[in-house]
């Protein structure tokens, strides 16, 4: 677990801030929330009660244990819940002293009306903001919900073919990346230009590919096989944007690299990288590279130390073929003895 530097102060104040801004942005601060004559956690009661049958059946003590509020003052809310209307309790089957929870019709159409006025809420804090900015705000949501601890249902990764305008993205997010994360400036921006341009012009499909990751309809990663030589392939530009770290991207990605340059014919992958990062270092060799070569030098505005890492590839056919050779002389002294 991180530990916390000097300035936590600061920190924590900038996160008290946050939670004031947006409490007093959505109406939480409000009598009731939405107008609707509930207060915020009544309205979670409501929406626990209609969208997850599972904990309402376990009753009270589950519904409070997945809501995370005590027992007593739930049970002060599901009275005047009843009171109105609202839910109803059977008792179980197994055990007479509890009874799953379940919204009455009168309880639905209350939640659907709360819910109808939520999503208008947010249409309308959405309104002032364009495409990409409400993508920002969702990413940016999404992330403070990963680094919290929330769970959340995580959309499948496609990895596809570049389309028109991806190879710009790859550009553009490494030079805005690299620059944010390790400080490299515009000559850094420009190699991957230089590398990503190339690949467009000029690429050999039958031996060079890249491949483009996306969830949800955005992109989230990137990175390319292209030719060395005959019988050497390079993997270039692995990226993965922080909001889809985490997933094993970065593994799946160069898995795929692998599986590629072994199908075309090559004998030998390898990669330059800088010492300092680590993620995709480890990334590599789980993946079976060696580093075999490092060399200090000053690029991009900082120094830094260059490695070169390799690995051995050896073609499917090729492997099965010496599995078997070796399997023979095996099974003829077997014969003999």
């Amino acid at each position: 677990m991180p530990t916390l530097t000097a300035d936590v102060e600061s920190r924590v104040a900038a996160v008290r801030h946050f939670n004031r801004f947006y409490t007093r942005r959505i109406g939480v601060l409000q009598e009731s929330l939405l107008s609707s004559g509930f207060s915020l956690t009544e309205v979670r009661v409501l929406h626990e009660l209609g969208h997850d049958p599972q904990t309402a059946a376990g009753g009270a003590s589950a519904l409070a244990a997945a809501l995370g509020i005590d027992e007593g003052y739930l049970s002060r809310i599901l009275r005047a819940f009843e009171r109105r209307g609202l839910i109803r309790r059977n008792p179980s089957a197994r055990d007479r002293r509890r009874s799953s929870l379940k919204l009455s019709d009168r309880g639905g159409r209350a939640l659907a009306r709360l819910e109808a006025r939520s999503r208008s809420e947010v249409e309308s804090l959405l309104r002032g903001l364009d495409a990409e900015e409400q993508q920002r705000l969702i990413d940016a949501m999404r992330e403070i919900e990963r680094l919290l601890g929330g769970e959340q249902a995580l959309a499948p990764l496609l990895l596809r073919a570049p389309e028109p305008g991806d190879i710009g993205w790859v550009v553009h997010r490494h030079g805005a990346l690299y620059a944010r994360e390790y400080g490299y400036d515009a000559r850094f921006e420009a190699l991957v230009a230089e590398i990503a341009g190339a690949f467009a012009r000029k690429v050999d499909h039958r031996c060079e590919r890249c491949w483009i990751a996306e969830r949800e309809g955005r992109i989230v990663g990137s990175v390319f096989v292209v030719r060395k030589s005959a019988r050497v392939a390079k993997l270039r530009l692995l990226l993965v944007e922080p909001s889809a770290r985490g997933l094993g991207l970065g593994t799946r990605l160069v898995e795929e690299c692998v599986r590629f340059a072994r199908r075309a014919g090559y004998r030998k992958m390898v990669l330059w990288t800088q010492s300092e990062l680590l993620a995709a270092r480890k990334i590599y060799e789980r993946s079976g590279f060696r580093l075999v070569e490092s060399n200090p030098h000053r690029s991009f505005g900082r120094d830094l130390v260059a490695e070169t890492w390799e690995l051995e590839l050896e073609p499917a056919r090729g492997r099965a073929e010496k599995r078997g050779a070796a399997a023979r002389p095996a099974a003829r002294a077997r014969r003999v003895h």
